[in-house]
Formats: structure tokens, sequence, C-alpha cells
């Protein structure tokens, strides 16, 4: 499913797709960029996508990254999808808070629950 170069760890989980980040700095723009358009192709590949991201590995992300995470709500709601994020460090989450992106995002705890509030 995902290159050898890939930035993702992807899986599929009860109709869910579950994307986890294999780097712990998410600041390079072209890594970012890959990140972006592997996550758009998966989008691509479903009808109405629903994608859970889990910042479980992440200490650190790029405004970039943000932009890139809206791009990508953005393309799931266009296509009736819907898009949770978890397991974001204190530190990422005030980022969210400052930018108001935390209103924008469904943000859960954990993976667990993140996946039951899949409608």
């Amino acid at each position: 499913m995902a290159a050898a170069d890939s930035r993702l760890r992807v899986r599929r989980k009860d109709n869910v797709t579950q994307i986890e980040f294999v780097d712990r700095n998410i600041l390079d723009e072209a890594n970012i960029q890959l990140i972006g358009d592997e996550i758009g192709a998966l989008i691509d590949q479903d009808a109405s996508p629903r994608l859970l991201i889990s910042f479980a590995n992440v200490d650190h992300l790029s405004s970039a990254a943000l932009g890139t995470l809206i791009t990508i709500n953005n393309k799931i709601r266009g296509k009736g999808g819907q898009l949770r994020l978890a397991n974001i460090d204190p530190q990422i989450y005030e980022v969210f808070v400052i930018t108001r992106l935390n209103k924008l995002f469904q943000i859960h705890e954990n993976t667990d629950e993140a996946m039951k509030s899949f409608a």
C-alpha cells in the first residue's frame, strides 16, 4: 500500500484508514508535501473517506504541517467523509488551541476514543 520511502504507517480497521507518522518531527517542507500527497491519494481512493490521524510519535509540527492538515480536512469534507485526530502531545495541542484549530478538528485523547466517534 505505502511506498518504501513513505513518511506514514497506514492500516485499515473497521472501514477507517488509520494513519501514523514515521517521523517525530514534521518540519521539513518536502516531507510535509509528500505526506500531504500520500494522504490525498488515500482520500481519493474512498467515496466517503474516514481517516484517523494519530500523532502518537510526533514531538514537533510546523505551521506548514498545520496548513496541510487543513487542506486534508477540506478535501475529506468535500467528499462527505470524516477526519479524526488523536494522541496529540500537550505542547502541540497548545498550538491547536492558540490557532483555534481545536475548533476545526475533532481531536481525541487516544485512538480508541477516536475510533468510537465515527458515525
